[in-house]
């Protein structure tokens, strides 16, 4: 149908007095979509309190994996040029796709549980590696936030929050 302003410009192009005829209850039922009527993603407080605390993790670990890659950078030796630089370039863009899938997560988006889910069982197994001398304490600390975060997804109030509802999921770019 078009895109239509509100209120209608008069003949001269300036918004005038709008007729009780043209109110926006009136002109709705006239067009099938105005931005009244677009689904939007869902609101941040319907989140269950679980939710809301595994977004948390998942963001903190991606925003400690994010310092971890500028630290990286900063101290690349010339030795070692293409491995710092990979290396560094893997932790920002992991940092950055867990602090998206942490919103998601908190905005209740369905797309958001699966990487969730993989992210933590692929910290459980770096948590496994890290066992054993001066790393343990690195590894129990891994281990029990993704622990924490898949018992958090895995409740009944995260599971019904991120059912998959093609009606309620909205992209949340």
């Amino acid at each position: 149908m078009g895109l239509r302003f509100w209120p209608p410009l008069s003949p001269r192009g300036k918004r005038g007095v709008v007729p009780d005829a043209l109110q926006p209850d009136s002109y709705c039922a006239e067009s099938s979509t105005t931005l009244e009527h677009v689904p939007t993603e869902t609101t941040p407080s319907t989140a269950p309190r679980p939710l809301k605390l595994a977004a948390a993790v998942v963001a903190t670990e991606g925003l400690v994996l994010a310092v971890l890659g500028i630290v990286e950078a900063i101290t690349i030796d010339a030795d070692r040029l293409v491995l710092g630089v990979t290396t560094a370039g893997f932790l920002l863009l992991y940092g950055a796709a867990l602090v998206f899938v942490a919103r998601g997560l908190y905005r209740t988006a369905t797309w958001s549980r699966g990487p969730a889910v993989f992210a933590q069982l692929i910290q459980l197994g770096v948590a496994w590696s890290f066992w054993g001398g001066s790393t343990s304490v690195v590894s129990v600390l891994l281990a029990l936030a993704a622990v924490g975060v898949l018992v958090a997804v895995f409740q009944k109030a995260s599971m019904a929050a991120l059912l998959d509802d093609p009606t309620n999921d909205n992209p949340v770019l």
